[in-house]
């Protein structure tokens, strides 16, 4: 089997810094899904206070305009994931590995692995190859 060249190797090491760059965007849309649907549910409570605090007006309003919005036009959080995930997260992981595929026999980490390989010390216990 052909072993890539150095620069193909360098760009399909970029293509998967990137791809990892998307994983974590993704943890971060997950996040901001549940710390929202939290807060939504935590209104409630609030809501709860303010009316025992005779603050009817304060409370109506959160319930009226927060509770159960959607945080885009006709989208709430979960939506806003499904589609990110269905969509460029999904094709984004599709070209990676087609890519991958196509040049390097379908393995990753093809720059770590020549880094690990430079780096490590041959024959020393914890820096074995595999």
């Amino acid at each position: 089997m052909d072993e890539p060249d150095e620069l193909t190797v360098q760009a399909l090491g970029k293509l998967s810094e990137a791809l990892e760059t998307v994983e974590r965007a993704r943890g971060h849309l997950y996040s901001m899904h549940q710390l929202t649907g939290t807060a939504d549910f935590q209104l409630d409570e609030a809501v709860s206070l303010f009316m025992q605090a005779g603050h009817e007006d304060t409370a109506e309003r959160i319930q009226r305009e927060l509770i159960g919005r959607n945080v885009t036009p006709g989208h709430w959080t979960f939506q806003l994931v499904e589609e990110y995930d269905d969509g460029y997260y999904a094709d984004f992981r599709a070209i990676e590995r087609a890519a991958r595929d196509e040049l390097a026999q379908g393995r990753r980490h093809l720059h770590e692995a020549e880094l690990k390989e430079r780096r490590r010390t041959h024959g020393r216990a914890g820096h074995e190859a595999r």
